[in-house]
């Protein structure tokens, strides 16, 4: 079976930044687009960034935009994460998920068909 595995999570200081890295393991299988999520005790998972396999497409939730970069390795079939300028409100497990249908949906969680087992960022003030 296929796993995806998050790691690079931490402890930072607000400002700091962080890269997180997800790599697909065991048996091959082919996905449309990478997301990234995060979910914060008591809060909704919420949407950070995704980017298609092929192409240059990636799209941010708002409160990362310019902060946050979403790149990947297809060769290695892992994604990254470079989260710069975090702040205390980043603080959260955050989780990569495939989806293995197209057009792309990155932003609803139901979009996707394989999840990562979470890594946990958490940003001191």
């Amino acid at each position: 079976q296929v796993q995806l595995v998050e790691s690079g999570g931490g402890l930072v200081q607000a400002g700091g930044s962080l890269r997180l890295s997800c790599a697909a393991s065991g048996r091959t299988f082919s996905s449309y687009g990478m997301g990234w999520f995060r979910q914060a005790p008591g809060k909704e998972r919420e949407f950070v960034g995704g980017i298609t396999w092929s192409g240059d497409s990636t799209r941010y939730g708002d409160s990362v935009k310019g902060r946050f970069t979403v790149s990947r390795d297809n060769a290695k079939n892992t994604v990254f994460l470079q989260m710069n300028s975090l702040k205390p409100e980043d603080t959260a497990v955050y989780y990569c998920a495939a989806q293995n249908s197209a057009p792309v949906v990155f932003t609803r969680p139901r979009n996707y068909d394989y999840w990562g087992q979470g890594t946990q960022v958490t940003v001191a003030s």
